[in-house]
C-alpha cells in the first residue's frame, strides 16, 4: 500500500476495480458450477465460492503490482 500515493487516483481505482472485478466473477462462477452441475449444498457452494474469491482477488492484486 505505499505505493498508492505515487500513482494517479484513477490508477488506484482501476486496480481496486480489476480486483473486485475478478473475485466476483470467481465467486459467482464457482457457485454456478457447485450449486447446480454438481448438486452441492448452498453452504457447500458458498464456501467454495468464497475460497475462490478470496484466491481470484490474491492472484489478480499480484498481477495489478507488475
Amino acid at each position: 500500500m505505499g505505493d498508492l500515493p505515487t500513482i494517479g487516483g484513477n490508477e488506484a481505482v482501476n486496480k481496486w476495480g480489476f480486483v473486485a472485478m475478478h473475485a466476483a466473477l470467481a465467486a459467482g462462477f464457482m457457485f454456478l458450477l457447485q450449486r447446480f452441475v454438481m448438486n452441492a449444498t448452498q453452504e457447500t457452494s458458498l464456501l467454495w465460492a468464497l475460497t475462490f474469491a478470496v484466491c481470484a482477488a490474491g492472484l489478480a492484486y499480484k498481477q495489478a503490482n507488475r
